[in-house]
């Protein structure tokens, strides 16, 4: 039976302790792929700790695709080939101290909201076919054809409810303390905020993020490898830029179909990898001609798809056989994972540098604070600076002075906190109300803790485009999953719907579930 001691964890949490212990024999060959974990019962029993405790640390694995499960024999060790096996230094994988304290179910007996059914269906590290096959077939079909409905051009009198977005309401932007900042930096910095920002952004703001990547994500980045700019929009370019357009990049497919416009629009060539259970189709991206792989490891849109550590490590392999392949890491609802710690990035496990780290703060502030950033491996830096630093900074001083000092003098650290708990009692208000409806025997709910969407896989004989063509009708505005395929064709039958919440207010959920049982 494994033991572990539990005299010394520090700030860490009961659960993250043994998570992190479990890890680091994993990585180390103390616990070898395929081995057996022992049950929570047993191993909380011999540890002399809560089931919740064992419940929670082996969530974790799970979701990083650490351990895999088989449906009534247990939990198991994955099987990954790990060549880029980074130095071991398991105390530096979270540094979050007050953030931590908001997680649920860090021993307080209280169950999570994952099903057996949701951990089961993405699990793709078993060598036998244990998965849920029917839900996860029509999830990553890609051999039928379907059509998609632009949602976004429909009459006003339809849009009283639009779950296809994930706006931030007013009421939650911190209006105040913003308001008070901006006032001290117009009153204590006048005569830097009339000085030109150096091309990559403010000094100060720079530096403001590599502490939060430090203390929030346990990633170590200088300030001086941050470029600021005026949304992701305006990064991808600069990317370009740098790399040149000769170069392939590599979509998801499923994906976020903006991005692909954008590369288009710059007249660079893209190929479209599908998606599997574990992220992105290896075999398919080694046979591809891409060069670039843009990515969301930790949370995968829409699928709501983690990227298992083999894949991962699969993907820093494949970067380091060529020296003109990179990975960008769209890290951009990180913030909001409901449930266990925070998915650690990919950059975090990469020694050569080839990974090209993004993020934003439409998601955890505004999508109007149009204020992106990324982080440069060292060789791409100094190319950007000898090449690309006559570019003007697309954000004003204003504005980076004011969230330098929201983000230092820890405002973003409580907003964020204050915003997980609040987006954690919306949806479960919303998962609750579905439960008790009419609909919860016509559907089952995906991916509900990885961020600020979840999956409705309805059971029904109508096509998308009915769904989202009744739903327009009774005044709900809805995607599907078939939506978002690139370039394999799709299933117009799926009937998964995306249910992004962040933009609603808890007072029309009760609408929302009656138009959605109207529908179905």
């Amino acid at each position: 039976m494994l033991t572990y001691s539990f005299e010394d964890i520090g700030n860490d949490t009961l659960y993250e302790h043994l998570y992190k212990a479990v890890k680091n024999d994993i990585l180390n060959g103390t616990l070898t792929p395929m081995q057996k974990l022992p049950s929570k019962r047993s191993f909380a029993k011999n540890l002399s700790i809560s089931t919740i405790t064992v419940e929670n640390a082996y969530s974790q694995l799970l979701a990083e695709g650490y351990i895999f499960s088989v449906p009534k024999k247990g939990y198991y060790v994955s099987d990954f080939s790990n060549p880029l096996l980074p130095d071991i230094n398991i105390k530096s994988d979270f540094h979050n101290t007050d953030m931590k304290q908001n997680h649920p179910n860090t021993d307080t007996g209280q169950n999570t909201s994952n099903t057996d059914t949701t951990q089961n269906i993405f699990n793709t590290d078993v060598r036998q076919n244990v998965l849920n096959t029917d839900i996860r077939q029509n999830i990553f079909n890609i051999d039928t054809m379907s059509t998609s409905v632009n949602t976004h051009n429909m009459p006003e009198a339809f849009t009283s409810i639009n779950l296809t977005v994930n706006h931030i309401n007013a009421d939650n932007f911190p209006f105040s303390i913003w308001s008070k900042l901006i006032r001290e930096v117009i009153s204590t910095e006048k005569s830097s905020l009339m000085k030109p920002l150096p091309s990559a952004g403010s000094y100060e703001l720079r530096s403001a993020i590599a502490k939060h990547l430090r203390d929030y994500r346990g990633l170590k980045v200088s300030p001086e490898q941050i470029i600021i700019g005026a949304g992701t929009e305006y990064l991808y370019s600069i990317i370009i830029q740098l790399m040149g357009r000769k170069l392939v990049y590599g979509l998801e497919d499923p994906g976020y179909k903006k991005i692909s416009k954008i590369y288009n629009s710059h007249k660079v060539a893209c190929t479209y990898i599908p998606i599997t259970a574990s992220g992105i189709n290896m075999d398919i991206l080694r046979k591809s001609s891409a060069d670039i792989m843009h990515i969301s490891p930790s949370h995968h849109f829409p699928t709501g798809i983690v990227t298992s550590i083999r894949t991962r490590y699969k993907l820093l392999e494949w970067a380091n056989e060529n020296k003109t392949r990179y990975i960008i890491e769209d890290d951009y609802d990180t913030e909001f994972r409901l449930v266990g710690k925070p998915i650690p990035a990919l950059l975090g496990i990469d020694r050569n540098e080839k990974v090209i780290y993004m993020n934003s703060f439409s998601k955890s502030l505004s999508s109007t604070i149009r204020i992106s950033y990324m982080v440069l491996p060292a060789q791409l830096m100094k190319k950007y600076n000898e090449t690309l630093s006559f570019y003007s900074c697309t954000v004003s001083s204003f504005e980076q002075a004011t969230l330098a000092k929201f983000i230092s003098d820890g405002y973003f650290e409580k907003h964020i906190n204050r915003m997980r708990n609040y987006y954690r009692k919306l949806r479960d208000t919303l998962l609750n109300a579905i439960r008790k409806s009419p609909l919860n025997s016509n559907c089952t709910i995906l991916e509900e803790n990885s961020g600020l969407h979840f999956l409705l896989k309805i059971n029904t004989d109508k096509t998308d485009t009915q769904l989202k063509a009744d739903a327009r009708s009774n005044g709900l505005i809805i995607s599907c999953m078939s939506d978002y395929y690139m370039h394999h064709p799709i299933n117009n039958n799926e009937h998964i719907i995306i249910i992004n919440y962040s933009g609603i207010d808890a007072g029309s959920i009760n609408s929302i579930i009656e138009k959605l049982c109207r529908i179905i």
